[in-house]
C-alpha cells in the first residue's frame, strides 16, 4: 500500500479501451474521535479520523437550557462513512447526560430526529 492508501491497481482492456481501477483503503470508524469545543453558550463537536487532516463539525448555540444544532458539515473526503451521524449521536448523548434539550435547526439533525422517535423527549 502506498502513502495515499492505494492497495492495488488493476488495468483492464475492453474493446480497445483501457480502464484503470484503484482500490483505496478507507479509514475505519474505529479510528474516529469526537471532541467537544466551546463555552456554555456556543460550541461544536468535531469528528477526527486518524490520518485525515479535515474534520467534520456540528455547530451549536445554547440559551435557556436548549442547544440549537445550527450546522453539520462533513468534508467530501469524509462523506459516506456515517460521520455526521456520529456527531449527532455525541450531541444526543450529551443531552441525556447533561439535561439540555435540542432544537434541530440544521436539516441533517432535523432528519435524524425524524428517524429516531426515541429522541422525542430531547426535542425543544
Amino acid at each position: 500500500m502506498d502513502p495515499r492508501g492505494i492497495v492495488g491497481i488493476e488495468l483492464h482492456h475492453h474493446i480497445g479501451i483501457a480502464e484503470l481501477t484503484l482500490s483505496v483503503k478507507e479509514p475505519r470508524l474505529e479510528q474516529l474521535t469526537i471532541t467537544r469545543h466551546g463555552t456554555t453558550t456556543a460550541g461544536e463537536y468535531r469528528a477526527h479520523v486518524s490520518g485525515i487532516e479535515q474534520t467534520g463539525v456540528l455547530e451549536w448555540t445554547e440559551a435557556d437550557g436548549v442547544r440549537s444544532a445550527n450546522s453539520t458539515r462533513v468534508p467530501v473526503e469524509l462523506r459516506g462513512r456515517g460521520i455526521a451521524g456520529k456527531l449527532v449521536d455525541a450531541l444526543i448523548a450529551d443531552a441525556r447526560e447533561q439535561g439540555f434539550r435540542i432544537r434541530p435547526v440544521c436539516s441533517y439533525v432535523e432528519a435524524a430526529f425524524g428517524n429516531h422517535p426515541e429522541w422525542a423527549d430531547l426535542r425543544a
